[in-house]
């Protein structure tokens, strides 16, 4: 307990003994967290409705894949969800996309000298050609690391380059690339096609974009099962004549109109500071995308449940976000950023906290921004001090592929909760698997208890340490988290050095 004493005309200094034993500054906002801490936790721990809504909307709209009747479908329904949760200023925000869908695709493998080819299972990733028939020699490429391919760059011009999805057998210290980025390797190289090799047993068929922009790529790129890959490379080494590859594939792309859902939730004290939490709303359409990103994007209308529930009024306004076209190329996110730069309001977004697959947090990560550490050293006490099972282990480290990138590669500061998914959860990743039976309600449970109380602490603080940077202070601080090789390859580094 920390004793309190007033004395006139000097700075007051509060000090209080941690559960360590160590002496540490009691920070101006903690006891007003923890009240509010303790309401949230007790609230989500009766009344949560994330898995109950996640459950309906699974069953009534299925897959919400952007620019489809259904991705339609769970924006209204995420529109309809939070008006009856008392929110009156919820809105749509249309944006133009280019919405790919896929049609039909075919991989035969062929010896160089026999007609004895093999049909293999497969699956066109997003972005590919709208139509493409490809014959080409493969090339084995492994994990599909610049490395990789610049060790075989002679090797590679007009072939199809195989390429393992995740490290297979990765040497330490190693850092894999999102699928995209090796496809725009591969199209740097010369290769007139990719096979994506998924490394997870049971067969399982993994979609995705192949698009570091979101817009269509120039050659095919299919993603083929652990077991067809194994064959494959067997067969590589059996056969003294090359193998070719024939893919196959016709797809669709049109322009449409998607939508983000915004729930607002004024400020009391600073109302045009805003923060946002945000989750993407749709999924690929293989399966209803329960993990990717239901746990998430529903967690976030049920923190905003909560908010109301609690009738809580935090000092900054608070923007719920259901972001569309994430899978597609972050394209909500990206057209919410754009829109706020050109209303010179950027500034304005204090903080963006994005759910994605995030499951039964353990901790707090302050994404590279070392300023911030001590703030949220305290709310993470704050929470393990509510919560004592919240383990409360820090991180400060950022990355790519979600809806926060387009605010972070803007100079927004970006918190993240650091959560866990058991390695079946994972196996299922953008796969037909990926289903309501994946989904831990308690685990759900604790990511919305545990956003909710971070969530209300950035919102309500007196005073948040760290601001948007400059463009050369994002620059540096992209450099400093490793992020700038990937932005590179995704011709997203706008810097000339």
């Amino acid at each position: 307990m920390a004793r309190t004493f007033y004395v006139p005309r000097f700075r007051l200094v509060l000090f209080c003994i941690g559960t360590a034993g160590t002496l540490t500054a009691f920070h101006p906002d903690k006891l007003s967290f923890r009240k509010a801490f303790a309401r949230i936790n007790n609230e989500v721990s009766v009344h949560s409705r994330a898995y109950e809504t996640l459950a309906d909307a699974s069953q009534r709209v299925g897959h919400r894949l952007t620019g489809s009747r259904n991705g339609t479908l769970a924006e209204a329904y995420a529109f309809n969800l939070l008006s009856s949760y008392g929110y009156k200023d919820v809105r749509y925000e249309p944006f133009e996309v280019e919405a790919w869908m896929r049609d039909t695709v075919t991989l035969a493998i062929v010896p160089n000298k026999s007609d004895n080819f093999r049909d293999v299972p497969v699956v066109a990733l997003a972005h590919s050609p709208i139509e493409a028939h490809v014959n080409g020699e493969i090339v084995d490429v492994g994990n599909g690391l610049e490395g990789d391919f610049e060790a075989l760059k002679d090797k590679l011009k007009g072939k199809v380059a195989l390429v393992n999805i995740g490290l297979a057998a990765p040497t330490k210290g190693a850092r894999n690339l999102h699928r995209s980025e090796k496809t725009a390797l591969a199209i740097q190289y010369g290769a007139k096609g990719v096979i994506m090799v998924n490394l997870v047993p049971g067969n399982v068929l993994l979609t995705g974009t192949a698009s570091v922009t979101g817009k269509l790529i120039p050659i095919p790129s299919v993603c083929i099962s652990l077991e067809s890959g194994q064959a494959l490379r067997a067969w590589m080494q059996e056969e003294r004549e090359k193998l070719h590859a024939q893919i196959n594939m016709t797809n669709t792309s049109r322009k449409i109109r998607a939508r983000n859902v915004v729930a607002t939730l004024k400020g009391s004290e600073f109302p045009n500071e805003k923060i946002i939490v945000g989750g993407h709303l749709d999924s690929w359409d293989l399966a209803t995308g329960a993990i990717d990103n239901g746990i998430g994007s529903f967690a976030v209308m049920d923190i905003a449940r909560t908010f109301k529930a609690l009738k809580l009024k935090p000092k900054r306004t608070i923007e719920f976000v259901l972001f569309m076209g994430e899978e597609q190329g972050l394209l909500g996110s990206r057209a919410m950023v754009e829109k706020l730069k050109k209303a010179g309001e950027l500034d304005n977004v204090r903080y963006m906290m994005n759910l994605d697959m995030t499951n039964d947090p353990s901790g707090l990560n302050a994404f590279g921004r070392s300023d911030m550490v001590p703030f949220l050293n305290m709310v993470g006490e704050t929470m393990k001090e509510v919560e004592p099972t919240f383990a409360n282990q820090m991180e400060n480290q950022a990355g790519l592929h979600s809806d926060h990138q387009p605010f972070m590669l803007e100079g927004v500061p970006v918190v993240g909760m650091n959560g866990h998914l058991a390695r079946e959860v994972l196996d299922c990743y953008h796969a037909n698997c990926d289903r309501m039976n994946l989904v831990d309600a308690s685990q759900l449970k604790n990511t919305v208890r545990y956003s909710t109380m971070l969530l209300f602490a950035l919102a309500d603080a007196d005073a948040i340490p760290t601001q948007r940077q400059t463009d050369n202070q994002t620059r540096d601080y992209l450099t400093a988290q490793g992020l700038r090789t990937p932005l590179q390859i995704a011709n997203e580094w706008r810097w000339k050095e």
